[in-house]
């Protein structure tokens, strides 16, 4: 089952769409495991996939590097404090901030959506 979470999650990731969404739910609700090791487990798998994609999008000429500093340096530091934050937050709050995060998620790409079939 972790293997079958690890794929799907990679899958969608490789996509774009965020393997998380698939992670740590599968994580938490069918594996059983805790919020906290689900979210951190996460962050962990999503490190080699980013820097994956840093070295595809620099290898395409993608990559922008202007005023990257002011991007990297404020996401540094507040991943580092939400982390913190995290940790001393109880696994229900987690749940609960995770389940609001993946709603705003989904209507945000509703509300954006381009209708499959036009006339």
């Amino acid at each position: 089952m972790f293997l079958i979470a690890g794929f799907f999650s990679g899958m969608l990731g490789g996509m774009g769409m965020g393997g998380g969404t698939i992670l740590i739910p599968a994580l938490t609700i069918i594996l059983g495991v805790e919020q906290h090791v689900a979210q951190a487990t996460n962050l962990i798998a999503f490190l080699p996939m980013a820097l994956f994609t840093l070295k595809v999008h620099k290898e395409n000429g993608l990559l922008k590097t202007k005023g990257l500093l002011w991007i990297v340096i404020p996401a540094i530091v507040t991943s580092v404090l939400s982390g913190f934050l995290a940790s001393l937050l109880p696994s229900d709050v987690l749940k609960k901030l995770f389940g609001a995060f993946l709603v705003a998620l989904a209507l945000k790409l509703l509300t954006e959506a381009k209708p499959i079939f036009s006339k």
